[in-house]
């Protein structure tokens, strides 16, 4: 039992990203070769506060590499090159505050100059 936990804690690397988080381990297969497990762990909190994790695992083997890396930059190069980076969800997060952009500070500067310009002299 002792030998089956050294041989699944050969290396491992972890990514905290908000409510998920993801292990990258390296394992060893029962001939001594090593594979990689991606696991995205995310923690769902109940009304009452309580709370459990859902965890999706994915293999990756030696001879998959190369094609996994290839189609992993082919569609990250997409979603980038389509969206860009900035990540549209999180303005439907109920904390989220929109940035103000140029078009905006234009926009509240028009609607200032409506105003008449008073001076405390001319009180």
């Amino acid at each position: 039992m002792a030998d089956r936990v050294e041989q699944e804690e050969i290396f491992s690397q972890v990514l905290r990203a908000g409510r998920r988080t993801y292990f990258f381990d390296v394992r060893a297969t029962k001939a001594d070769d090593y594979y990689l497990t991606v696991t995205e762990s995310k923690k769902f909190t109940h009304d009452d506060g309580t709370f459990h994790y859902q965890k999706h695992k994915i293999y990756l083997y030696k001879e998959d590499f190369s094609d996994f890396q290839e189609m992993l930059t082919k569609a990250t190069d997409y979603i980038v090159a389509e969206k860009g980076d900035e990540v549209i969800s999180e303005r439907h997060q109920k904390d989220f505050k929109k940035e103000e952009t140029t078009e905006d500070a234009a926009d509240e500067v028009k609607s200032t100059e409506s105003f008449t310009d008073v001076s405390f002299d001319d009180i």
